[in-house]
């Protein structure tokens, strides 16, 4: 698939400004830091349309974009140690708040850093998402960092952690594009399974 446009939206700040999509909605999440911002411009191809910051647990909104064919909602990270208990406690409602919406969700990205082990926040993530029965994909960032055997060995290291195939792990890498065009694959997939559900549910109604 080719994505011609994407623009940003809105930010929520909290449940009442939530957007209800009227196209598939794609949210994006994972530890502070794990490159999520990065991601949307690389989808994007262009730099800019999200902010990135050296500093993590920037993000303390959810971010819109329009993606012309689907949304993608960025979510607050996660994880970040150096924000006081209370703060974590404010995202984390946040984020329960959003996955609650779960009909609204068409797909989620779980992003983590490929040099990285999953850690226990990222755990208890794939398990809400499991148990609320939400499809998700793990997306491996900076791969970039890694050589080609490196980012192999890695992907089934976190696969596993995950409980997950090796072929439900993307590697990509922001800064050198590798694995866009595989990303781009994936959500082309999401979006025909999106369509083909929304289709069966309309041929399922009982005209009046």
């Amino acid at each position: 698939m080719q994505i011609k446009e994407a623009k940003f939206v809105t930010s929520a700040a909290s449940e009442t400004q939530f957007l209800r999509p009227q196209k598939p909605m794609i949210a994006v999440c994972g530890k502070s830091n794990a490159g999520k911002s990065t991601l949307i411009n690389l989808l994007a191809g262009r730099k800019g349309l999200a902010k990135t910051s050296a500093e993590p647990g920037r993000t303390r909104l959810v971010n819109y974009f329009d993606f012309g064919g689907f949304l993608l909602a960025d979510l607050p990270g996660y994880g970040f140690a150096a924000v006081s208990k209370a703060e974590k406690e404010k995202w984390g409602r946040t984020l329960d708040k959003f996955f609650e919406r779960k009909e609204d969700i068409t797909h989620v990205f779980v992003l983590s850093d490929i040099r990285r082990d999953p850690s226990g926040d990222d755990l208890q993530l794939i398990s809400f998402l499991n148990y609320h029965l939400l499809p998700f994909s793990v997306i491996a960032t900076k791969s970039d960092k890694l050589s080609k055997i490196k980012i192999k060995e890695r992907v089934q290291a976190i696969a596993s952690v995950y409980g997950l195939g090796a072929g439900n792990v993307t590697a990509v890498s922001g800064l050198t594009g590798a694995g866009k065009e595989e990303l781009l694959k994936k959500i082309e997939q999401i979006l025909q399974t999106a369509q083909a559900a929304a289709e069966e549910e309309t041929d399922g109604v009982d005209p009046e």
